[in-house]
């Protein structure tokens, strides 16, 4: 703790797949994580704003507090243009495959109807879905230089403007992972909504970001270089495939 005094959020939900991961372990980060998400949203001293339903970047252990932007472990001096006027988009979208992957391997859909802070997780986790800006159209995430916010938070000092490929890769996912939880949930239309969108945004990422060698770009904005980890994500997610993934590989 005295080298890694916070929770970081995207690297925990990284991790679930190994398996080394209890599921009582589980239950308690992702209520924890629910417990910090925004129940009001408000603008922090450096002028950026922290909205309704956002998810903490890290939370402190020695005194519990969500930080919501990187670049600091100050809860009071966080929120700074440096890093954004918006919190991190790709919080949001780990904080739903933490609560996808602990309902499908042990079971527990009653989880999803516990009251964390008077809100049950369900409805925490449509708010957190449609938090980041997002094209009506396709439901692509992206940013502005007025509005900006980080896409992946291992790359949090790289300023990108336009859509998003890696958050909307990770958007992708959690629309799959929401179809999932609102069919276990006995949610049918909710589900075929979230399969929807998930098919809307798996059809425009490879004609909206690739290059012209057949990689995906970062963003179709700022920083819009060919990005090895959306392609490579992009591959392993089945977005794309055949001919183009060939290309891309």
């Amino acid at each position: 703790r005295s080298c890694y005094p916070a929770f970081w959020i995207r690297d925990y939900a990284m991790s679930l797949e190994t398996g080394f991961i209890t599921p009582a372990e589980q239950k308690h980060m992702l209520e924890l994580v629910a417990a910090n998400q925004c129940d009001q949203t408000w603008i922090t001293k450096g002028g950026s704003i922290v909205p309704y339903g956002a998810i903490a970047d890290h939370i402190r252990i020695d005194d519990g507090l969500p930080v919501y932007f990187p670049g600091t472990l100050g809860y009071e001096d966080q929120g700074n243009k440096t890093f954004g006027i918006f919190p991190p988009y790709d919080d949001q979208y780990y904080f739903i495959h933490m609560a996808w992957h602990y309902v499908m391997t042990t079971g527990d859909k009653n989880i999803l109807n516990e009251h964390i802070n008077y809100r049950v997780l369900s409805d925490r986790l449509i708010t957190a879905f449609h938090l980041p800006p997002s094209h009506e159209e396709n439901h692509l995430v992206y940013t502005t230089d007025d509005f900006r916010g980080v896409d992946f938070g291992f790359r949090d000092v790289i300023t990108m403007t336009g859509d998003l490929c890696f958050t909307s890769l990770l958007k992708y996912r959690a629309a799959t992972e929401m179809a999932d939880l609102m069919k276990v949930s006995g949610t049918l239309k909710a589900s075929a909504l979230y399969s929807e969108i998930a098919e809307k945004i798996k059809s425009s990422i490879p004609s909206v970001f690739p290059d012209e060698k057949g990689m995906l770009r970062a963003s179709t904005g700022k920083s819009g270089q060919p990005d090895v980890w959306a392609t490579a994500l992009a591959i392993y997610f089945g977005i794309l495939e055949g001919e183009r993934a060939g290309r891309a590989a």
